[in-house]
């Protein structure tokens, strides 16, 4: 099942990644997730919206390729993040297509 996480900041939810063993940074090698969205699934997704600045926004998923490769894709909304990133991104299945909040 696909879960939203809500923590502190973007750190920290690449912290909670990598202790859960999404290691990869997907955000290197997008290109493949592009070509080939269809080997990749969304396991986890972390939103962050800074308190401050309304462009300080970010998600970043947890991520497992078909082979077993677990790794993190990170996306903002700042004016300098790539819109490219969010469509590569928004062609992925979500696990169990469920969220749910802790």
């Amino acid at each position: 099942m696909s879960t939203i996480y809500h923590y502190a900041s973007v750190s920290e939810a690449l912290q909670k990644l990598r202790d859960k063993g999404f290691t990869f940074d997907f955000n290197q090698n997008e290109q493949d997730i592009i070509l080939h969205p269809e080997n990749y699934c969304i396991h986890h997704i972390y939103h962050y919206e800074g308190n401050s600045n309304p462009d300080d926004e970010a998600t970043v998923y947890g991520i497992v390729s078909k082979y077993g490769l677990k790794g993190v894709f990170v996306t903002g909304t700042a004016a300098n993040s790539s819109d490219k990133n969010a469509a590569a991104i928004s062609k992925l299945s979500i696990k169990d297509k469920h969220s749910t909040t802790l």
